[in-house]
């Protein structure tokens, strides 16, 4: 629910925003449809509908009542199938807005995400459009066990051709679906589970935020702790425990990984000289590894200590708890690998 706070801004939640995003979007453009499993689930067949489901999250909910069954459909249990339908659909003139569930569940269809959706408007040289946006839930901390938990962000960010969007406030889930949804590339927006029912401040006129620019959480000028999606809480929090000890540090939640914002990374590392980058997908191969390569490459001689990383750990996640929490990364871990860099000479 949304709770009014000016006449410019509203608090609302993470699930909320991202609703109200596809909503605007809907009524400004009705080309823009919504597909995926049960997200018109369990809702009667008479006059007038009722009952949607919304996705398993209840992101959609409501759209079913507002915009009908045309606009608003429930898919079968094929990922492949429902992927390639909505491939078709946006080189077709349509603006598809897919809910996958689960990234975990995105290898059931990546030859139409990597071979499809990602190149054709490459090999048509540039005439077939494929505005397409596949909304998938990631993360851990929710006890869903590996299979529904993966991150997948260097997976997709690897992919030429896609554009890769992972928000981390309601702020932004609302500003980045809209222009994700506006992008004439397909989209992989990535939404993490344990960032629905957190709250913010959104604009109260819906307005798209700018991909490939990256936001400042919260200024700072003895280090950079970048972070990726729900990760930036965590630096927030651990921004405020440094403070607490005199030590001023910046975060920055990256938004989108493709493109990235090298030019405003460096510009924020190139202030404060220090660098942490925090993920929740293991290290090898990372986003966070790739950061820290462009990082180094760009300001060499110029950082007053080696990058520090928060990643997690190599290894499926975790369905015991205790595992599982030893397995993300956390408040404290960020507190430590800071102090870390800090120390360095």
């Amino acid at each position: 629910m949304s709770t009014a706070v000016s006449d410019q801004i509203v608090e609302k939640s993470f699930l909320q925003a991202l609703n109200d995003a596809i909503a605007f979007s809907m009524r400004n453009d009705s080309q823009v449809i919504v597909l995926g499993e049960d997200i018109a689930g369990g809702a009667g067949q008479g006059t007038p509908l009722e009952g949607s489901m919304g996705g398993t999250f209840g992101v959609t909910k409501g759209l079913l009542e507002e915009f009908g069954k045309d606009r608003v459909r429930d898919t079968p249990i094929s990922e492949a199938g429902i992927t390639a339908a909505t491939v078709g659909a946006a080189m077709a003139g349509m603006r598809p807005v897919l809910d996958l569930m689960w990234a975990s569940f995105a290898p059931n269809c990546f030859d139409q995400i990597l071979n499809q959706a990602a190149k054709l408007r490459f090999m048509s040289g540039g005439q077939a459009k494929i505005p397409l946006v596949i909304r998938m839930a990631v993360g851990g901390g929710l006890r869903a066990a590996a299979q529904h938990s993966d991150t997948l962000y260097p997976l997709f960010t690897h992919l030429p051709g896609l554009k890769v969007v992972v928000p981390a406030t309601p702020a932004e889930a609302s500003g980045l679906l809209i222009a994700s949804i506006n992008d004439d590339n397909p989209v992989i927006f990535l939404e993490h589970m344990a960032l629905y029912r957190t709250t913010g401040l959104v604009p109260v006129k819906p307005e798209a935020m700018r991909l490939g620019k990256l936001g400042v959480l919260r200024p700072g000028t003895d280090l950079t702790i970048a972070c990726v999606g729900q990760a930036a809480l965590l630096g927030i929090e651990a921004a405020e425990i440094l403070a607490r000890e005199g030590i001023d540090a910046e975060v920055i939640s990256l938004r989108t990984l493709q493109p990235l914002d090298l030019d405003g990374l460096v510009a924020c590392v190139s202030k404060t000289q220090r660098l942490v980058i925090v993920e929740e997908s293991p290290p090898r191969c990372s986003v966070s590894a790739d950061i820290a390569a462009s990082i180094s490459e760009l300001l060499f001689g110029k950082l007053l200590a080696p990058i520090g990383r928060v990643n997690s750990a190599a290894t499926p996640v975790p369905f015991s708890p205790p595992l599982e929490d030893a397995y993300l990364p956390s408040v404290a871990k960020i507190v430590n690998k800071c102090k870390v860099v800090l120390s360095a000479v």
